[in-house]
């Protein structure tokens, strides 16, 4: 697994490219300037790894374009020790990203493809989510709630109360929501009963999947 100079050049590139877009969080852009992209996409994309586009995984599923994961990890502004749960591993890369800007995360994947492949590339490349899960992300984790921040990296055909139950007060979810162009939503709790809802603009995403029995 190559690493090199023009790698982080391109690198460096792409983190310009989406600074021109918008996204100004420090920890983001460093995030992505640091992370080989290159090494989450199958070898013949290589050459494409740092545009700002989206690639085929395993599983008929997605490597967000990067745009899009900078963009979810800026809106939760992600600090140092958050507790995060992240809904739809897939590659990895949004792992990884959240662990470079300190988070502790959790996270669950469905496709049992997936799964196995990318709980065990990410700790070869150094980053080890707290807990990686096979599992169901319409029931999110309950025996670890509440989190500070709950992300879903798949569009959803609704909002499941569960993820909103296991915020903590303060704490905030963002989740695309629709079915073939999704909405990505904001939502922060207020308290025990009371959300605020925002609309943040339309994205693309896989589908979010429940977990067969």
């Amino acid at each position: 697994m190559r690493d090199t100079i023009k790698h982080q050049g391109l690198r460096n590139q792409l983190a310009s490219i989406l600074e021109a877009k918008g996204i100004d969080n420090t920890s983001v852009l460093n995030a992505v300037k640091k992370i080989p992209r290159h090494l989450f996409i199958d070898s013949s994309f290589e050459s494409h790894a740092y545009q700002d586009k989206a690639f085929p995984i395993a599983a008929d599923q997605t490597i967000s374009h990067p745009y899009t994961v900078a963009f979810q990890s800026q809106v939760l502004d992600i600090q140092p020790d958050d507790k995060v749960l992240e809904i739809g591993t897939g590659s990895g890369y949004q792992t990884a990203v959240l662990l470079e800007m300190k988070a502790e995360v959790y996270t669950i994947e469905r496709q049992r493809e997936l799964f196995k492949k990318t709980s065990l590339f990410l700790p070869k490349i150094g980053y080890k989510p707290k807990r990686f899960i096979f599992g169901d992300g319409y029931i999110g984790l309950q025996e670890k709630a509440p989190f500070d921040k709950i992300i879903v990296t798949a569009g959803a055909p609704y909002v499941p109360n569960p993820l909103l139950a296991q915020l903590k007060i303060g704490g905030m979810l963002l989740i695309p929501v629709g079915e073939k162009t999704q909405i990505m939503t904001l939502f922060y709790r207020k308290s025990a009963q009371e959300f605020e809802k925002k609309e943040l603009g339309d994205f693309k995403f896989v589908p979010m999947l429940q977990k067969k029995n």
